[in-house]
């Protein structure tokens, strides 16, 4: 099959641009976990921080940290696409040490133990995971705050707290290496006996972070995430730049696409190809356009450190690092992706060709109706109120301003989700 087939090399004028970029934009806000959502997930794993930090606690002496990672972290985390699922929330719990006798082994289960003895958490907790530890809120929470959060055991170096207080604008992607932290798998031959975290497994979710933010940044524009340290406790991030809009969009695709088939292509692939494919564009159609285009190109057909012929997916951290490592063993993991791809090029395709209502429609199937709704919703909503307000032209028939909202079907805006 022909995965390199481009999308069609058509010449949007400005006004559809324009037009896709506020529905584009509307759509990830709309695909956006809330305020109250976020709040709810931080104050959870604040207060689970200040529980392993007890004064009885073996890991005191240590001072155990919990930090966010993945999406959460950097801002591309979405709402499920059914709301009997999960969100779900990725941290890392930090350690400055610990008992030089204690194996990876000995360490999990030590923050295991700790969980356990809090009544709460202890109907919460999970069984053991490879690498992590889980709480599960679904019983104990809101129907709009079902959320589960994954806690890495790790243990950080020397210097590491000093680099990460510097900004994404002010580190050099050589100093990256520095944030690496060395975590628990219990499928690592070593996991019952090697002491020495210098030979555990090493990840780095930090300079992975500055790594994305750091391309997603945009010179005329400041988030305060591109100038704030990462903290324990971030602020919520109601604005987006266009690569995190794209990464939301792709990202709803596949779970539309795939439901729950757990062969579906994984996040840190879709994320670090689009991030890789990403051009400084500020139009996120237009960034949606290119990076699909560009993907597959990041994908090598070798290992860049053996020879050996296999599908490759830098770590843009570490470059020994394969994320699509698991294709091999599960080569159909490798299939869907591509599939994912071929399909997303010819949705896109379609989608850049479509005029007036069919937007909607086609839209509301890939992305979920709600959502789109919702988008369109406060799309007209918005124009309506720029009309009265003198600032837009307004067709009193349809109740639709001109601009993007021209290709929204009518509204009755009273009573409309805005």
């Amino acid at each position: 099959m022909n995965y390199n087939k481009k999308i069609n090399n058509i010449m949007l004028t400005q006004e559809q641009k324009t037009q896709f970029n506020e529905i584009l934009e509307e759509l990830g806000n709309s695909l956006d976990i809330t305020e109250n959502q976020f709040n709810a997930a931080v104050e959870s794993y604040k207060a689970v921080g200040n529980w392993l930090c007890q004064e009885d606690s073996l890991l005191k002496p240590y001072k155990p940290e919990i930090k966010p990672q993945g999406s959460f972290l950097f801002g591309t985390i979405i709402k499920p696409y059914d709301e009997n699922q999960d969100l779900d929330i990725d941290l890392v719990c930090e350690l400055q040490g610990k008992n030089d006798w204690w194996t990876q082994k000995d360490l999990k289960k030590i923050v295991g133990d700790q969980l356990e003895r809090h009544k709460t958490y202890e109907s919460l907790l999970d069984k053991e995971g490879r690498r992590c530890w889980t709480l599960r809120y679904r019983n104990n929470s809101d129907r709009n705050d079902k959320y589960h959060m994954d806690i890495l055991p790790s243990i950080i170096a020397s210097g590491y707290n000093v680099l990460l207080e510097k900004s994404f604008s002010n580190i050099e992607l050589a100093d990256v290496d520095n944030l690496a932290i060395r975590i628990t798998d219990k499928e690592k031959n070593n996991y019952y006996t090697e002491t020495n975290p210098h030979y555990w497994l090493k990840a780095n979710p930090f300079g992975y972070a500055k790594w994305f933010i750091n391309i997603a940044a945009l010179s005329n524009v400041k988030f305060f995430s591109l100038n704030e340290s990462i903290q324990p406790v971030p602020k919520f991030q109601s604005e987006k730049l266009p690569l995190q809009r794209v990464v939301q969009i792709l990202k709803r695709h596949r779970d539309m696409m795939f439901k729950g088939d757990i062969d579906k292509p994984i996040s840190i692939i879709i994320t670090t190809l689009a991030a890789k494919s990403y051009k400084k564009e500020i139009n996120i159609i237009e960034a949606l356009i290119n990076i699909i285009n560009d993907m597959e190109n990041h994908i090598l057909e070798y290992n860049p450190i053996t020879g050996e012929k296999m599908k490759w997916v830098s770590n843009p951290i570490n470059f020994e690092e394969n994320f699509a490592d698991k294709w091999i063993e599960y080569p159909n993991r490798q299939t869907k992706f591509y599939d994912w791809l071929r399909q997303l090029k010819a949705y896109t395709n379609t989608l850049i060709n479509l005029r007036g209502p069919s937007i909607q429609e086609s839209l509301s199937k890939s992305f979920g109706e709600p959502e789109v709704t919702k988008a369109f919703n406060n799309i007209g909503s918005r124009a309506k109120l720029l009309a009265e307000q003198g600032n837009n032209r307004f067709d009193v028939k349809t109740g639709i301003s001109a601009g993007a909202a021209n290709i929204i079907k009518p509204h009755n805006f009273y009573g409309s989700e805005g």
